[in-house]
């Protein structure tokens, strides 16, 4: 069970960079598709926040870092799935 998805990383509305930077970020670094990382963008623009990947904790912790360091503000959560 070494890719169990335990734990989800969620980025909050961001008023300081564009969108063209925030969906680059999420391409690069969340593997996005251009489409899913401009739908993460326009979420989190809209509502304020955004799951936009799932995982372990240490992966998520990993992203968390790289992407707080580029100034995109997010938050690890505990992954709760619907299946069961």
């Amino acid at each position: 069970m070494e890719n169990a998805k335990t734990h989800k990383l969620v980025m909050h509305n961001d008023d300081v960079h564009d969108f063209h930077y925030i969906m680059a970020c999420l391409i690069k670094y969340c593997e996005h598709s251009p489409i899913q990382a401009e739908q993460c963008a326009l979420i989190a623009h809209n509502k304020g926040l955004c799951s936009i990947k799932s995982g372990d904790f240490d992966a998520m912790f990993d992203l968390k870092s790289n992407l707080n360091e580029l100034g995109i503000q997010t938050e690890i959560e505990a992954y709760e799935s619907t299946l069961y």
